[in-house]
């Protein structure tokens, strides 16, 4: 075996090091990261779906207030065109 192609080998033990690392690197941090990002956002999308479902009870409940303040104005304009 020759020089040049023992320093072909160690670089390519090397190289196999190195990728099994990054291997390593993807399976045990970066995907389990990955994995927890996304059940954060999707306790975000489900906290955002609870909001907005109070809001728009929030939103039916002010509706349904100014038809009844409009409702007293128009009963206390008949009582006082009765008075």
């Amino acid at each position: 075996m020759t020089e040049e192609t023992k320093m072909i080998l160690e670089e390519l033990k090397k190289m196999n090091a190195k990728i099994a690392e990054v291997q390593l690197t993807l399976e045990n941090e970066t995907n389990r990261n990955i994995k927890l990002i996304a059940e954060g956002h999707f306790d975000l999308s489900r906290k955002l779906d609870e909001a907005l479902k109070v809001e728009n009870e929030k939103e039916m409940l002010l509706i349904r207030v100014n038809h009844l303040e409009s409702e007293v104005r128009r009963i206390k304009k008949r009582v006082e065109a009765m008075a």
